[in-house]
This record gives structure tokens, sequence and C-alpha cells, in this order.
């Protein structure tokens, strides 16, 4: 099933895609924010949301990006599978599936690192994504906005 692809409306640019994964699991290493609550996912920059109590330091976001980087590094295996609902692992977060998705969901493995249930096109290896950089931060009222791209 590595070779299915789902078509849908919305074009993503796979490396991107991707990157946010990697992002949205190193976050909630870090942080134990659960994956962003918000996303923009584009080829030259996207952006993410997280709720956070607090600021994260410069420091940190460093970390995160280097955390990001050390993964994608990795070269690891993206790949799909489709499994039934009662066969999902309790870490899978179900809250953003759309309604009309029935008791097959398609999980998105980058790895050992990260696994989460979408739709949307990937790489089929972490070596495929670049160098991920965040280009700016910002704080407010408990969300954490990060702006990212990736550097080829």
């Amino acid at each position: 099933m590595n070779d299915l692809i789902i078509s849908h409306n919305k074009a993503e640019y796979p490396p991107m895609h991707t990157a946010e994964h990697v992002l949205n699991q190193t976050m909630h290493r870090f942080f134990a924010c659960g994956r962003s609550f918000n996303a923009h996912i584009e080829r030259k920059k996207s952006k993410c949301d997280y709720h956070l109590s607090t600021e994260p330091t410069p420091e940190q976001l460093e970390a995160v990006e280097a955390a990001v980087n050390a993964q994608i590094a990795r070269n690891l295996e993206v790949r799909i599978a489709f499994v039934e609902r009662s066969e999902i692992p309790a870490e899978v977060d179900l809250s953003k599936l759309p309604d009309y998705v029935d008791d097959r969901v398609r999980l998105v493995y980058v790895g050992d690192y990260d696994i989460c249930a979408c739709i949307g096109d990937h790489v089929r290896n972490t070596s495929e994504i670049g160098t991920f950089k965040i280009i700016s931060s910002d704080y407010a009222d408990g969300r954490l906005r990060l702006r990212f791209k990736l550097l080829e």
C-alpha cells in the first residue's frame, strides 16, 4: 500500500507536509502540547499553531529546529497503512478526522518517530525533505505560531 496515493482537492508539497509531521511530534515531545491545532502548509513557507501555557525561549526553539533536522537526517522511511479504527494505536489523535471517514483510517508513519491519521501527500523518505528552518515565531494568549521553510 506504500504506493497508494489518495487524491484530494488540496495540492500539497509532500516534503513540507512530511516536515510538518516531524515538527508536530517534536513539539509534542518537547512541550506535551499535542499536534498543531491550526496549520497552513505551502511550498515556500508554512505555519503551525500550538497551545502552550508559556512562551518558549529562543534556545528552546533552536532545540526544536535541531531535533526536527536530526530526525530528517535519520533518512526515515515514510509509509502508509490503512487500518480499522479498532486497531489504531492509542497515541493517534483522531479529533481532526472529517465526518465522512469510515471505519478504515489512513495512517502515515514517519519511521519510528511519528504516526498520524492523514490524507495528505508525503515523501517516501525523510531524505527528500531538505533542511527545516524556523523563520519566525510569535506567542500571544497561549498560542505559539511557528513559521518555517525548507532549505534544499
